[in-house]
């Protein structure tokens, strides 16, 4: 490596979040890695090295992303309907009208995303009446606000084959009225009909996933994130991914979960057809390291799996507990089958039932003394007491989304369908860390509005809505503190991810990924932490964000 650095920033406050919490005045970076820290950094100035004079601000690792859908994000972003959840149904009925009006008269109508407290509005023949004059006969599919289930039109249930006597699919549901009537809405693996014929009919090019992921990223790097992991990735976009890459146009770490089954996207092929080329879509960047196993869905819709059951009167059979959508056997059979090649696993369980039958079969595979592979339980937001010391005696990550648990649109259609006070403990974060577990920060974006790591970070110091549409707190006592929260989005995730040799802190050796920040969150009130915006964001020592150039407007 070049002793001449290519880069130096000084006269800053520089948070590297190393395990001693050093704070550092000037950083040298040569060929994308940190080659000095402190004082000693300023020493190493060439003719040749660019000097940033940070003029005091705050610098600190590039954020990162344990859990999102980052091209799902830029696909919503460039080419679909685009709204927030909080609409009501009239309103987004209007805005579903005014997309509709700017397609052509055959073209699919698709985005989202309509809150999860919206089922019995939509779940009548007058709201599909509704949604096709809407659509102005065009076919339509909409996601909620999990991205689980969809809401779809009469001409897309038609091109799908779907009727009023279709048979329910496994793992899904068509919802019907009263009088056996198939009203569009499609739970869980009932929606993957209706994608996978629209997929059929109108396929996605390979170009289009990849315009779409480096949109994804671009909005992940005006956030400050250069490291994540996509939580469901298809063959197509781990094909794209290698593409960018190879073009030297991949400006992040991405590890990919390559999906073991699916019952929400369509995608194909599954399992082992796509772990098969795992190793050809690997590149410098992109690590296609992960499986990932829906273990169960969303408690709005009756499918997150629980140990004592959902409330009474609220649509769902009497004693309705929800249920995995695999048997213990076929668990244990991927985990094992997987983990003796060292691939490891991130596995969706919202119900505290799922989350047990992964801890047992995870405690099966460390028993068979297979230690490599790494294990993440994503959202957990219901966890029974007894298998809280259980993430840290397993080396198991809580990935948690503070954007699912804090009060809003997702924890209010928690209380329609569970009991009260289950409904107001989720995520016990502070115990977790307590008990020495590893917990990794995400956003589940698009299913969170935005990947912004600053209201997650607010919502896990103080359990509140960020932008204060929602009041009040959700189990205050399971608050954590700056340091922990700032730790959850960085170095944590680097560990959970596998990265952490590599990012996650600024060390000497470590790639300089890199944010320049607004305002320095340890020397701001509380309620400013949300307001935090990246400056500048530097992945590998290249500036790959500056929101004053995203910010100007050329004069014409």
């Amino acid at each position: 490596m070049n002793t001449v650095p290519d880069l130096i920033i000084f006269n800053g406050t520089i948070h590297t979040l190393d395990p001693r919490d050093s704070i550092a005045t000037a950083m040298a970076v040569s060929e994308g890695k940190i080659v000095a820290l402190g004082d000693d950094a300023l020493d190493l100035r060439g003719e040749e090295t660019e000097m940033i004079d940070l003029g005091g601000a705050a610098i600190m690792p590039g954020l990162m992303d344990v859990h999102n859908h980052h091209m799902l994000a830029g696909q919503m972003d460039l080419f679909e309907l685009n709204v927030a959840p909080s609409l009501t149904l009239d309103e987004f009925l209007e805005a579903v009208a005014a997309w509709s009006q700017k397609l052509d008269a055959d073209q699919w109508v698709i985005g989202g995303s309509w809150g999860s407290s919206l089922f019995s509005e939509l779940n009548t023949p007058q709201a599909l009446e509704r949604l096709d004059e809407a659509t102005g006969g065009r076919p339509a599919l909409f996601k909620d606000d999990a991205k689980h289930n969809r809401w779809a039109n009469s001409r897309a249930m038609e091109f799908a084959g779907i009727t009023d006597a279709t048979v329910d699919p496994d793992g899904g549901k068509i919802m019907r009225d009263a009088e056996g009537r198939a009203t569009g809405v499609l739970l869980e693996a009932a929606g993957v009909i209706v994608e996978q014929a629209r997929e059929s009919l109108s396929p996605t090019p390979t170009s289009q996933v990849a315009e779409a992921a480096a949109r994804g990223m671009e909005i992940l790097h005006s956030y400050g994130i250069t490291g994540f992991q996509d939580a469901a990735a298809s063959l197509q976009l781990m094909q794209a991914l290698k593409e960018l890459d190879d073009a030297g146009n991949l400006h992040a770490w991405v590890v990919t979960s390559m999906q073991a089954n699916d019952f929400i996207f369509g995608t194909h092929p599954l399992g082992e057809g796509i772990i098969a080329q795992r190793e050809p879509t690997r590149s410098a960047h992109h690590r296609p390291d992960f499986i990932k196993i829906f273990l169960d869905g969303v408690p709005p819709a009756g499918t997150g799996a629980f140990i004592e059951p959902y409330l009474e009167g609220v649509g769902f059979p009497e004693c309705h507990c929800g249920s995995t959508t695999m048997p213990p056997e076929e668990l244990e059979g991927w985990l094992m089958s997987t983990a003796v090649r060292g691939i490891s696993a991130k596995i969706h369980c919202t119900g505290d039932a799922s989350v047990r039958l992964v801890l047992d079969t995870i405690q099966k595979v460390r028993e068979a003394g297979l230690s490599e592979p790494k294990y993440h339980i994503a959202h957990g937001q219901f966890i029974h007491p007894d298998d809280l010391p259980r993430f840290a005696e397993l080396e198991v990550t809580a990935d948690i989304s503070p954007s699912l648990w804090f009060p809003g649109v997702i924890a209010e259609a928690m209380k329609l369908v569970l009991p009260a006070e289950r409904a107001s403990r989720m995520h016990p974060n502070k115990t977790l860390l307590a008990s020495g577990a590893l917990v990794a920060g995400g956003s589940d974006w698009p299913v969170s509005v935005s990947p912004n790591a600053w209201e997650g970070i607010y919502g896990l110091i103080t359990r509140k809505d960020p932008t204060g549409a929602f009041p009040g707190t959700l189990w205050e006592e399971e608050a954590v503190t700056l340091a922990d929260a700032l730790r959850i989005y960085t170095i944590n995730c680097a560990k959970a991810m596998g990265l952490e040799e590599l990012t996650g802190s600024l060390e000497v050796g470590k790639s300089a990924d890199f944010i320049m920040l607004s305002a320095d969150p340890f020397e701001v009130a509380l309620d400013q932490l949300p307001l935090i915006t990246a400056q500048q964001t530097w992945f590998s020592g290249q500036k790959v964000y500056d929101r004053l150039e995203s910010l100007s407007v050329p004069v014409s």
